[in-house]
């Protein structure tokens, strides 16, 4: 077995998003998760890829749609808000995972993540990705002005999540493990409450 791969199952009906900027390990995360949950896991680029095919666009011409106006990103949060309602009342496993996932989802999730790495880590990691070092802090300044201008959020505003990992200091692997800690510890009747999260009205 991989040391990368989760060993057992995770028996829990928790409600989970997972947040964090380019290279921060979401995508490696949430698929042990959910491999290890037996739930589903939707990302929010699922939801763009699956708004370009309803549009018949290539991902390319949908992300110069979408600096071209706002419609796209609003059409994602909606669908992403969508089913974190949807799943929020279902008392089943699930993951959820976007830059937003943790402010989209708010009371409705039971615990939310943040991911990060330091700056060079996560451009090595993206490194073999089309995405140049100066495209991604691009991206990452201009993503955070338009959610300051859409819902007045500062995605920097991190105190309402449940948990905020640094993936540069443990394996893969290891991330997982702490993140299973923490769902096998939770105990909803010692559970004193979260952080509230500020409404997103779309």
């Amino acid at each position: 077995m991989s040391m990368d791969a989760p060993s057992a199952e995770i028996d829990t009906t928790l409600f989970i998003t997972v947040s964090g900027p380019p290279g921060c390990g979401a995508t490696t995360l949430c698929t042990q998760l959910a491999e290890a949950m037996g739930c589903p896991y939707v990302s929010g680029g699922d939801i763009f890829r699956e708004i370009a095919d309803e549009q018949e666009m290539t991902l390319n011409q949908l992300t110069a749609k979408a600096d071209e106006s706002d419609e796209i990103d609003l059409a994602i949060d909606q669908r992403l808000q969508s089913i974190a309602e949807e799943w929020g009342m279902a008392n089943k496993p699930f993951i959820l995972e976007s830059r937003l996932a943790g402010w989209l989802a708010g009371e409705r999730a039971d615990l939310r993540i943040w991911l990060d790495a330091p700056e060079d880590v996560r451009l090595a990691r993206i490194e073999d990705r089309i995405e140049t070092e100066a495209e991604m802090r691009v991206r990452e300044v201009s993503e955070a002005g338009r959610y300051k201008s859409y819902y007045e959020i500062d995605i920097d505003e991190r105190e309402f999540y449940d948990l905020n990992i640094n993936t540069a200091r443990w394996s893969k692997r290891g991330v997982f493990e702490l993140v299973r800690a923490a769902l096998e510890e939770y105990d909803p009747e010692t559970d004193e409450g979260a952080f509230s999260t500020p409404t997103v009205d779309l």
